[in-house]
């Protein structure tokens, strides 16, 4: 009995040894395919890639160092550690459109895509100490009380904005609407610190806004380029159908569809023409865009106003019109982004928006590198600023009228240039 016994012990511990050793092949093969999976699944982004020489492990060798021999090693946030060094690692691309956003970050910035969003309406970043604007918005608070491109904000309601993060600085000048932000400015050529009380709106900017001028002439300012910006645009040129002389103003538009631009383009250039090339890493994804109106074609005589804040879908559709000389570009040389950003969403809540191509006119200019170049440059001067004279609206229509007489773009232009 006793033998019996230790014979049914011994085919157990056997049948478990047995399952056991089943169990930990299976386990660790199955992990090995899903490790093997993610790694592949991670190369299409190049995180894991082997054949770019990049040693990983001398980033954990600093870490570790760090934690076994850095003095102050518990006020160490291992979360903010990791975050910062992504930040950095994007920031090294030397491509200001491609970001980082963690979480709340990320949560942030698709708030501000809605557009449902009180705020004084410009496009600022980050610079080493502040917070700078970098472009704004036509019709917006920002534009009203006379901030500019290029203004330093050093403070919003006497809170320093020194060394914060965008989205910390963004943070304190937001919020909520119809109550007044007051900002410090330093302004190149400006003696002392400006202050600003600018009045937060929650705002819908119209797509399009248009008039006819007292010699004839249409002008229509297209504010950004959405889903129906064409449509607008039909609507106020079949409004404008009896003049044939018009001014497009693109100042102040930053971003919008690139497919809008494509059917503007198409009410004024040949179908079939290219209008804009999107060139990606991999040719074989290059997208050619073609004028596509089957029924009509404006021949007008055009003047473009572009600024530095005409930026995306305004500097694709003043390349295309400057291209096929159909038009005079009037101010100043455009912001050049003409890149397109992807989104990769991370499953933690962050999201990193990188470029992966760039946008060409159809005589190949590279927008995000050479700009879209006025023909003719009209500058403000201070007291314009002061009088709200708008010098380069009243220079497009004495330009308009000289097309108009001589017929001849180049010579409009060189007759114009040659006076100045």
């Amino acid at each position: 009995m006793e033998n019996k016994n230790k014979s049914n012990f011994w085919l157990f511990i056997i049948i478990f040894l047995t399952s056991f050793t089943l169990w930990v092949v299976s386990t660790l093969q199955i992990d090995k395919v899903l490790n093997n999976e993610l790694l592949k699944s991670n190369n299409i982004y190049g995180i894991y890639g082997k054949n770019d020489n990049l040693n990983l492990s001398k980033y954990w060798w600093i870490y570790d160092i760090i934690k076994n021999e850095y003095f102050d090693v518990n006020s160490i946030n291992n979360n903010k550690l990791l975050e910062s060094s992504i930040y950095w690692l994007v920031n090294w691309l030397w491509d200001k459109h491609s970001t980082y956003f963690n979480s709340e970050e990320n949560k942030s910035f698709n708030e501000t895509l809605s557009w449902d969003f009180e705020w004084i309406w410009a496009i600022v970043d980050i610079n080493p100490l502040w917070v700078w604007i970098d472009r704004i918005i036509k019709g917006s608070p920002a534009k009203k009380f006379d901030l500019r491109s290029g203004d330093i904000i050093i403070s919003a309601n006497w809170i320093s904005l020194q060394w914060l993060t965008l989205p910390e600085a963004v943070n304190n000048i937001k919020w909520p609407a119809w109550t007044p932000v007051k900002l410090e400015i330093l302004r190149e050529w400006e003696k002392s610190i400006i202050a600003k009380d600018v009045i937060r709106e929650k705002i819908k900017i119209p797509s399009v806004d248009y008039e006819l001028f007292d010699n004839n002439t249409a002008y229509v300012s297209i504010n950004m380029f959405w889903e129906e910006t064409s449509h607008e645009l039909k609507k106020a040129l079949t409004e404008l159908k009896d003049t044939s002389w018009l001014i497009i103003d693109l100042r102040d538009n930053w971003w919008g569809y690139l497919i809008s631009a494509v059917e503007i383009l198409s009410d004024f250039i040949e179908k079939w023409e290219v209008v804009v090339v999107t060139k990606y890493r991999d040719e074989k994804m290059n997208e050619v865009y073609n004028s596509n109106n089957d029924w009509n074609i404006y021949a007008w005589k055009i003047v473009v106003l572009v600024n530095e804040n005409s930026a995306s879908a305004s500097e694709i559709t003043a390349g295309a019109l400057k291209d096929y000389n159909k038009a005079i570009i009037v101010w100043k040389k455009t912001y050049w982004k003409g890149s397109v950003q992807k989104p990769f969403e991370l499953n933690d809540g962050s999201m990193v928006k990188l470029t992966v191509a760039k946008w060409f006119t159809p005589k190949w200019v590279n927008i995000d590198e050479q700009w879209i170049n006025p023909d003719i440059e009209v500058s403000f001067t201070e007291e314009d600023y002061k009088n709200t004279y708008d010098r380069q609206k009243e220079e497009a229509k004495k330009i308009l009228n000289s097309f108009v007489e001589n017929k001849a773009l180049k010579l409009t232009i060189d007759n114009y240039n040659e006076k100045k």
